[in-house]
């Protein structure tokens, strides 16, 4: 029996005021008696925190950061949706959470979209209440641009670094909560362990990353928002830092994992230039606001191109191919990320690739330049623009950008009902941490709106009800749980310090993503899979008899760090892979190339695949248990994606 995602009744624009009046509520003075845990200070960790501080509640806030500010939501550049149809262009909460879900191609749940779409209204009156600093237009109204996936402008921006400067609001309130004494903020501390007591998150065992001491901490309830598991790939847009071990650990105390094959790639980053690369750069999605994606329009002038016997600036427009305004005329350069992506490697594959490598496209802004003028241009997308010319020496106010996809999201992740309860009672997961919102595939600056609304509008209402059915007497570390976990914790970092073997964290590291990204990235068929997850199940076994780390686990010592987060990767990429081959359907990211429609677009089976896969962890070395949460579709009706 699946569990319960406990989803309102009636219709659906009602659910969630329905719902806030239906759960339980702890009163004033009994929050005060109660202590949580919040795990990751990024957008959803950080908002999660402050409000949940400013209700009444105890809270203990982790990263592993010197500060909450280096969390890696900073990295987001674009902006951030919201339906308040600003630009009178015909939006409305209702089209957001259609785009949203037929972004996702018809995988996710309808009431949790709904939801994030009823609340980005009000995400940015609290952010301009912070004084997060939105573009505005001349009459001093807030700006809005053009994303992925989406017919009308309903993106709020900071130039291009909104996420920096919406981190910095959250970070601001969360400050405010710390001089109160409601929050206790731990610092370079690494979750890995979730304690669990007759069923129950009862609290989290820590690493000091700067003294190698384990600590125990005890809450009522453990909120993780640690982000995504992109980095199981190695080369990906995430800080080097971001790792999956939190919520992996978490789900071998119980917490389903959904949809882990469910993976963006994002269509405009820096190409790989080299082995020595240990992360991607992006370049933000609101480029294709005004830049046009192309390739010469033949392989030999492509050849030409990369052999430098040709400048690009030279090629003229009729030998140029914007291939998305000529596939998709409604969406032109616009389409959502999975399709952009997928026929930039499409160009590629057919030998019209650029760059010395062949592996890029063109991302051009003449037109915009000539139109406007750089000045213009300038002042909408000069940093990303500087950070591109630093990157790769090239003026891209002069000769177009070249990108290529990259890995980038996570859409799957631990599973939640409607509460961002997983499936350990007591333990909740926000933000990129959960599946709930983005099905197959997310659409661009949704990524922020989804944890600013988990964490100052959703987690806030829906742990009280959990709450208020738990006693509020003192949780300590006292309970022969936490020993447990801790002694498994010490033995597990003492094993990894035994195996006295010749190969860094790094190799295995980069052998496993290169296996996930050639078998499991944008695109996957059943044999690559299976030679996948068997190559996998072999790296894990060299890992464990040829693991080289130097020091003790009793210092400062990121060797030890890495290497596990690398043995989590390496047990989550066998379950991407399982993931991948069981589902036989191309939907959004996961792209099967023997499911595709003869023009080359992913093509779903509702008859068969139309659920959530929650992956039961079993024990190790056992196959996990798959799980189906039926996924009913009332409001939207399922159709074949089209954005042509």
């Amino acid at each position: 029996m699946f569990p319960d995602s406990k989803l309102p009744e009636g219709p659906i624009a009602e659910k969630w005021e329905k719902h806030k009046f239906n759960v339980k509520l702890v009163n004033p003075s009994n929050k005060r008696k109660y202590d949580i845990i919040v795990v990751g200070t990024g957008l959803a960790g950080a908002s999660a925190a402050a409000s949940l501080a400013e209700l009444g509640y105890n809270v203990k806030a982790f990263t592993f950061h010197d500060s909450p500010r280096r969390a890696h939501s900073i990295a987001a550049q674009g902006g951030i949706n919201a339906a308040k149809n600003y630009q009178n262009d015909g939006d409305s909460v209702y089209r957001l959470f259609y785009d949203t879900v037929k972004g996702g191609d018809y995988r996710s749940r309808e009431a949790n979209v709904y939801r994030l779409a009823q609340v980005s209204v009000n995400i940015i009156d609290q952010c301009v209440a912070q004084g997060v600093p939105f573009a505005r237009e001349y009459g001093g109204l807030l700006a809005n641009r053009s994303f992925g996936g989406a017919q009308v402008s309903r993106t709020f921006y900071a130039r291009g670094q909104t996420g920096q400067q919406l981190l910095l609001g959250a970070y601001s309130a969360l400050s405010r909560q710390v001089a109160y004494g409601k929050v206790k903020l731990y610092t370079r501390s690494e979750m890995l362990d979730l304690v669990t007591v007759d069923g129950q998150a009862r609290g989290i065992i820590t690493r000091n990353l700067l003294t190698g001491e384990i600590e125990q901490h005890a809450a009522h309830a453990v909120v993780l928002a640690t982000g995504g598991y992109g980095n199981v790939f190695f080369l990906s847009t995430n800080a080097m830092y971001c790792n999956a071990t939190a919520a992996w650990r978490a789900h071998k105390k119980g917490a389903y994992f959904a949809n882990p094959c469910f993976t963006q790639i994002h269509p405009t980053c820096i190409p790989v230039s080299g082995d020595y690369q240990s992360k991607l750069t992006l370049m933000s999605e609101s480029l294709r606001n005004d830049g046009r994606v192309w390739v010469p329009a033949t392989k030999e002038t492509a050849e030409r191109l990369r052999k430098g016997e040709i400048n690009v600036n030279d090629i003229a427009e009729a030998d140029r191919d914007y291939f998305l305004e000529r596939k998709y005329p409604a969406f032109g350069n616009l389409v959502p990320r999975d399709v952009a992506s997928r026929n930039a490697k499409m160009m590629c594959d057919e030998g019209r690739g650029v760059g010395s490598t062949g592996l890029a496209v063109y991302l051009d802004f003449a037109d915009v330049i000539q139109r406007t003028s750089a000045e213009a241009v300038s002042q909408k997308y000069g940093n990303l623009f500087d950070m591109y010319a630093k990157i790769t020496g090239e003026n891209p106010y002069e000769r177009p950008m070249r990108i290529y996809p990259a890995v980038h999201y996570t859409m799957g992740g631990l599973w939640v009902d409607y509460n961002l309860q997983t499936t350990v009672k007591g333990l909740y997961a926000t933000g990129e941490c959960n599946f709930s919102d983005h099905g197959a595939n997310r659409l661009g600056a949704s990524a922020l709106m989804q944890g600013l609304a988990d964490g100052y509008f959703v987690i806030p209402y829906t742990i009280g009800d959990y709450l208020a059915s738990t006693p509020p007497k003192p949780v300590t570390t006292e309970d022969p749980a936490f020993a447990e976990a801790t002694a498994a914790v010490q033995s597990r970092m003492q094993q990894l310090m035994s195996i006295n073997g010749t190969r860094t964290p790094d190799d295995f590291h980069k052998k496993l993503g290169h296996l996930m990204w050639e078998y499991c990235g944008m695109s996957r068929n059943a044999e690559g899979l299976r030679f996948a997850k068997q190559e996998i199940a072999k790296l894990r076994q060299e890992f464990w008899s040829d693991l080289k780390l130097a020091g003790t686990e009793l210092e400062m010592n990121q060797a030890l760090e890495k290497a596990g987060r690398v043995a989590d990767f390496l047990e989550l990429g066998e379950l991407m892979v399982d993931d991948a081959l069981d589902r036989n359907e191309s939907c959004g990211g996961h792209f099967r190339e023997e499911y595709q429609t003869p023009e080359g677009e992913a093509l779903r089976n509702d008859d068969d695949y139309a659920y959530v896969a929650a992956w039961e962890y079993m024990g190790d070395n056992q196959p996990e248990k798959l799980n189906k949460e039926e996924l009913t579709f009332e409001n939207v009706k399922l159709t074949q994606r089209s954005y042509k």
